[in-house]
């Protein structure tokens, strides 16, 4: 049986863009190029002195781990590698990272990214994965990049994707040709396809929020839990509880079975807490890609969202269509109780 491997069938699709003349794909590449780095260097990570923290906070005030800084290291030096992107906005730095050699200015596209996805569960060894998403740069090429060409909504991007450092590691991206995975095979260094029309199933049996919270939730979130965990043997109720706390590994779990995931606002963190352009964008690209749903509480869309800040928050619904209808539905009819 023929092996597709991710740069084979990158180049097979390459021709639906022929503005791209290759460009896109070379970067595609390059990212997955990285993303084998970094999987080499989270399944020895207990091996070697790369467990633990730095000492810094990031701009989110959240502790800095040392495969946090390894890993955006890594991503940046090979999109920088590549002369095709002109600048980076990454969750672990502050600012966007202009690129500004002679190739890298003349550019067409900018890489907004998640480095390490759940680090907060790397020294537990639980997945993690990085995030990533691809916009057409809106600045003239041939000058550095500006904030604008990262604050472009989400119907904007060109690309998207993640990969999952888990019991394998596991690369899922779309071009807006539908979501396509691949496995890294490590006898031969390269991601093999795995699936090549990932397709998530409009209901499912999952539901995936931090429960902890469950006080600080908007009534509505709170009266869909309840939902979720009544019996009802007509809609398969009640429904399972599975929460990692890794966005990647829950998403990719209910993308692959079926299920919701949800972090809303919360009364600690009124805007949610997850990142619009890093985070939810390209997750939500790919949900939409798969047959699936990705909105905020009000149940506007994700992708349609302008963003006005790098680091913007926003409650985040995403999964099986039906599921994240529902979830909404409580939300308005119960919204300011």
């Amino acid at each position: 049986m023929k092996v597709y491997t991710l740069d084979e069938i990158i180049i097979q699709r390459q021709s639906a863009f022929p503005y791209a003349k290759g460009d896109l794909s070379r970067l595609l590449m390059h990212i997955g190029v990285a993303a084998k780095i970094v999987s080499r260097e989270v399944n020895k990570a207990g091996l070697i002195d790369i467990l633990g923290e730095t000492g810094d906070v990031n701009v989110q005030g959240e502790e800095v781990k040392k495969l946090d800084v390894y890993a955006n290291d890594q991503f940046i030096a090979a999109l920088k590698s590549t002369g095709i992107c002109a600048g980076i906005a990454s969750e672990e730095n502050d600012d966007i990272v202009i690129l500004d050699d002679e190739m890298s200015l003349n550019g067409k596209y900018v890489v907004c990214m998640d480095p390490l996805d759940g680090s907060s569960n790397i020294d537990v060894n639980v997945s993690i994965g990085t995030i990533f998403s691809i916009y057409r740069r809106v600045s003239e090429p041939g000058k550095p990049v500006t904030k604008e060409d990262f604050l472009q909504p989400g119907n904007k991007q060109v690309a998207a994707g993640y990969i999952i450092y888990g019991s394998s590691t596991m690369l899922v991206y779309t071009t807006g040709l539908g979501a396509t995975s691949f496995t890294l095979d490590p006898s031969i260094g390269e991601f093999c396809l795995t699936e090549e029309v990932v397709k998530t199933p409009e209901d499912g049996k999952i539901y995936s929020i931090n429960q902890g919270n469950y006080f600080q939730f908007p009534e509505g979130v709170r009266r869909y839990i309840q939902y979720c965990q009544e019996t009802d043997k007509a809609t398969k109720r009640p429904y399972s509880l599975r929460y990692i706390g890794s966005l990647v590994a829950d998403f990719h779990r209910n993308l692959l079975k079926g299920g919701i995931f949800i972090y809303p606002e919360t009364d600690k963190a009124p805007n949610g807490k997850l990142r619009l352009l890093y985070e939810c964008n390209p997750i939500a690209f790919i949900a939409e890609q798969a047959g699936g749903m990705a909105v905020d509480g009000n149940g506007n869309r994700i992708m349609d969202i302008k963003p006005t800040e790098l680091h913007q928050r926003v409650p985040f619904y995403v999964g099986s269509k039906n599921m994240v209808k529902k979830a909404i539905e409580f939300n308005k009819e119960f919204s300011g109780k």
